[in-house]
Parts: structure tokens; sequence; C-alpha cells
């Protein structure tokens, strides 16, 4: 694991993952990829993406604040099978002081169609404290040229979706 990006970071639109594949015992009995591991996908893709702001394993361990998942709303839209090639998309829709509120959209790597969505909201969190934390001015700083590059993009149609049956006719 890198431990610190001593260079100013570029930020692509939307930050792309390195390659991953699906593991054949993260399948279960059905012969789909279990719902925990598309979790595993996205967070693993979450892990590279803020690395780039500095959000990484060195910063919680030197500055004992890291960031939680609070809320979480993922689409499953189509199988993925065991040794896939997989990238993940991140798109950085906005942040505050303590919150950050981004996009994912996990690609099958060799014929691009798009398996599932996660849209994620995370909190920054004091360890100690034990409760939300300001982002350090650092790492506000880029987290804003983030999201000045990934407002370029457009808003996915998937963003701000509710669960609800559909309704009756």
């Amino acid at each position: 694991m890198l431990e610190r990006l001593d260079l100013e970071p570029v930020f692509f639109a939307p930050f792309v993952s390195s390659a991953m594949r699906v593991e054949p015992a993260w399948l279960d009995y059905n012969g789909h990829l279990n719902m925990a591991y598309y979790n595993v996908l996205f967070d693993r893709a979450v892990e590279e993406a803020f690395f780039l702001v500095g959000l990484g394993e060195h910063y919680v361990r030197t500055n004992n604040c890291s960031y939680f998942s609070a809320e979480v709303h993922i689409r499953y839209l189509r199988e993925l099978g065991p040794g896939d090639a997989v990238r993940v998309t991140l798109q950085l829709l906005d942040f505050d002081a303590k919150r950050l509120h981004f996009f994912q959209q996990l690609f099958h790597a060799a014929e691009g169609w798009i398996s599932a969505t996660s849209e994620q909201l995370s909190l920054h969190v004091d360890l100690a404290a034990k409760k939300t934390a300001p982002f350090p001015d650092d790492i506000a700083r880029r987290l804003k040229e983030m999201k000045t590059a990934h407002a370029q993009l457009p808003q996915p149609e998937a963003v701000g979706r509710r669960i609800a049956m559909p309704a009756k006719s």
C-alpha cells in the first residue's frame, strides 16, 4: 500500500480504478457475485480515489481521522462471473466541511457494460472523539480540485433515486 502522495495529484474525470478481478470464492449458491463483494469492489476503488486527495492509510495513522460510509444505495444491473475483470469509476458530486457525496459505476473491463452503480454519502470522522470533524485544509483543497474536475461530467441519471415499489395501475 502506498504511504502517501508526495506530488500534487492530477484529477481525471471521472476517476478510474485499477483493474480488479471477481474471485470465484465471491460467488453465492446462485452462481452470482454475492452482494457483499460488490461493496468490496466499490470500496477498493474508493480507497484508490481518495488516496489522491490524501485520505489514505497514512492519513488515518498520522491524523487519527478517517471517513466512514453513512449511506449507500447500490443498483445491481448485470451479473459478473468468476474471473471477470472490472474497473470502477468514481465521480465526486459534492462535499462540505465533513461529508463526501459520490457516485460509482462498476464496469466489465473487457466488454464495457455496467454491472452495478453505487451512490454514497461518507462522513469525515475524528477517531479519538468518535464524531464528525472538518477536513483539514489540504484535504479540502484537493477535494475542491477533484470536484472541479468532475463538475464537467453530467450528473448520472441514477443519482438521488429511492427504493420504492412501482406504482400500481
